[in-house]
């Protein structure tokens, strides 16, 4: 995922709520960015909504199992 906000590249794995662990890139799929990206294919661009209420895009480079 490429993060607008931040100007990065970053990695994420989205998983249950119970097993998330943002900081080592594992992202719940209840938590905004995860429910942004969810069912989203590489390219797309998603704009999410942080709980700050700051908007951010990410941009989907690439996609694994």
């Amino acid at each position: 995922i490429y993060d607008e906000m931040f100007e990065e590249t970053v990695k994420y794995k989205i998983i249950g709520a119970t097993e998330s662990d943002p900081v080592n890139g594992l992202i719940s799929n209840e938590s905004p960015v995860g429910k942004a990206l969810l069912g989203k294919n590489v390219g797309e661009v998603v704009e999410v909504v942080m709980p700050n209420g700051l908007k951010n895009n990410l941009t989907i480079k690439k996609i694994s199992a």
